[in-house]
């Protein structure tokens, strides 16, 4: 019996050490390999490293966003009793408030895997409080990160937008795919237009942890990859005049500028006012910040260039004047049945002009001169609702300009009579609309930019370019399918008008005529429901050679008895820029200059246009 049990209990024995022979064989050998990574994988905690954003140059070279060196304090996965003791730890000496620790301990728990972000703006004296104290903060791992920054942070905010930390929601579009949490991207203008662009390659870094999670050092064995740059950007964008339309454009006033260069498309400048400092929204946007921007009433973060519409007022008289010519309804000589006696009676209603004691009998250039009123309600009538609606559609006034930009707005025109229809019940208008939406008022409302596109094509009597900031040559190339479809004599018979508006006294823009160059341009003032009317000009310079071609309105610019606000700002920018680009001065500004006519040809002397 005990010789039986004894050879059973060797057999045990046996079967047992061949079994832990058989698993060490399998640990050791087959796998390793396995536990080896495993075993790596634990050890070491992967740090990615954000990518420098691409630097953005306005059209001289000058800096318009750049990088400067930052930190980042995050802190490990691990415990949650763990992390909210180092946030509480970390909290009075990184400026935390009570609601920021709750919300980051509120994000650990929707996100335990994932190293927690705490501060990505840490100051030097924060950095070091936390390396003095590196016993105490052993999850907590500083890394050094590029921060965005703006030197001329309010003049550019339309232009540039912002950066921030990319949300939930954004991680599900796939725009962004690929992106991770906690990842920097363009919120809102040309960095958010040109993301993919700007936003570079991540990289990463290893850190040892020891069982606790805790960090012992820094792993360098080749696994890490250094972060790839972004592409930098060059702009259109004259920065200098950028930040004088910013100097200039009155204090506490509303309103926009934008310069276009005809030949090319490329924005020289776009200023909205009031405005707002990108920098300011760097490492996250306080909300005290954000809710006073979203509620002031002045809307600074408004986009005015772009995103905002208005009345083009009595700028829209060369629109009128454009498809009054294309329908042949209207040419340079026409006189109206009616002169201009102050005001002209459609049934009861009397439409008033500006000028209370009439213009008398005006033509067509005098009419674009005085910018009379009663001369262009007839404009309208002779067009007909129905032709007016369809040439301004063929202008293009009913799409947007498809501007390098997010969030652009068309302008409002109606395309139909069903637009009345359903505004006012079929029989709640009449044909006396005609009237209202030929002086740029009524159910006419455009954007700065969609005007300046139209003056652009009526400048150089070409299909426009599309509107761009970014400097390639395939968006200089980009032009609309559409052209003034007018005769180039015809043409010129406009901007003739248009100069005299400036350079000929009695002109409405006469005061700020430019020295050196002659400027074509028409003013506008537009009826405004909340206040004094708007103050808004268009024109190009020089008038027969045009290089740029500009906009500006002044919200309520425009008060009773009082110069326009809008004209001098946008005389001061033509002037300036055409000095910039050296322009030489013509030699006798307010006039046409003779073009030298082909052998056989017999030209007219050019109209002499008073200086």
């Amino acid at each position: 019996m005990r010789r039986q049990r004894g050879k059973m209990a060797a057999i045990a024995v046996g079967v047992t050490i061949a079994l832990l022979a058989a698993a060490f064989f399998r640990l050791q050998l087959l796998s390793g390999d396995q536990y080896t990574l495993r075993s790596e994988e634990n050890r070491l905690r992967a740090i990615s490293l954000p990518a420098p954003r691409g630097t953005i140059y306005d059209r001289n070279g000058l800096v318009i966003a750049e990088n400067v060196p930052g930190y980042v304090v995050s802190v490990l996965p691990g415990r949650r009793d763990t992390i909210a003791s180092t946030l509480k730890r970390l909290a009075g000496h990184l400026d935390l408030s009570r609601e920021r620790v709750d919300e980051l301990i509120a994000t650990n728990r929707a996100r335990p895997n994932e190293s927690l972000e705490v501060l990505d703006d840490a100051s030097f004296a924060q950095v070091t409080f936390i390396e003095e104290r590196r016993p105490q903060f052993r999850r907590v791992v500083v890394e050094p990160r590029p921060q965005r920054r703006y030197p001329n942070g309010p003049a550019v905010a339309h232009i540039i937008g912002y950066v921030g930390q990319i949300s939930p929601l954004e991680l599900e579009n796939p725009r962004y795919e690929g992106y991770e949490a906690g990842r920097t991207i363009g919120k809102d203008g040309l960095e958010a237009q040109y993301e993919p662009l700007l936003a570079g390659d991540r990289g990463v870094r290893y850190v040892e942890v020891n069982a606790l999670g805790s960090v012992v050092r820094d792993f360098d064995v080749g696994r890490g990859q250094p972060a790839m740059p972004g592409n930098d950007l060059q702009l259109g964008i004259d920065l200098e005049l950028q930040v004088m339309a910013d100097s200039i454009f009155p204090e506490g006033m509303r309103g926009a500028i934008v310069a276009i260069d005809p030949a090319n498309g490329e924005v020289i400048v776009a200023y909205s006012h009031p405005t707002f400092d990108p920098n300011g929204f760097i490492g996250g946007i306080p909300t005290s910040l954000w809710n006073s921007l979203r509620d002031d009433p002045d809307k600074p973060m408004l986009n005015r260039v772009s995103t905002a519409t208005y009345p083009p007022g009595s700028t829209w008289k060369l629109v009128m004047s454009t498809i009054g010519m294309k329908t042949q309804t209207l040419t340079i000589d026409t006189r109206h049945q009616h002169a201009c006696a102050g005001s002209l009676r459609y049934g009861n209603r009397a439409f008033r002009c500006w000028k209370s004691s009439g213009h008398g009998s005006l033509d067509l250039s005098g009419a674009i001169k005085n910018s009379c009123n009663v001369y262009f309600y007839q404009v309208g009538q002779g067009i007909g609702l129905d032709p007016l609606m369809a040439g301004v559609e063929a202008l293009g006034f009913g799409e947007r300009t498809g501007i390098d930009l997010p969030f652009e707005m068309a302008g409002r025109f109606p395309q139909s009579r069903d637009y009345f229809d359903q505004q006012y019940g079929p029989r709640g208008w009449t044909e006396s609309v005609v009237w209202n939406l030929s002086i740029g008022q009524g159910e006419n409302d455009q954007t700065m930019l969609g005007m300046a596109r139209f003056y652009a094509a009526l400048a150089t009597g070409e299909s426009p370019v599309r509107p761009h900031f970014a400097r390639y040559e395939n968006l200089a190339e980009q032009r609309v399918d559409w052209d003034l479809d007018l005769p180039e004599a015809r043409r010129i018979e406009l901007v003739d008008a248009m100069a005299r508006v400036v350079n000929e006294p009695g002109g409405t823009a006469y005061g700020n005529r430019l020295q050196k160059w002659t400027l074509a341009g028409k003013t506008g003032t537009a009826q405004n429901p909340h206040g004094a009317p708007h103050s808004v000009f268009l024109g190009f310079a020089p008038a027969y050679d045009p290089r740029v071609v500009v906009a500006a309105i002044v919200e309520q610019g425009h008060p009773d008895g009082r110069p326009s606000l809008a004209v001098p700002l946008a005389s001061r920018i033509v002037n300036r820029y055409l000095e910039s680009i050296g322009i030489p001065p013509e030699e006798t500004p307010g006039q046409r200059p003779v073009v030298a006519a082909p052998a056989g040809v017999v030209v007219t002397a050019p109209e002499v246009i008073s200086p």
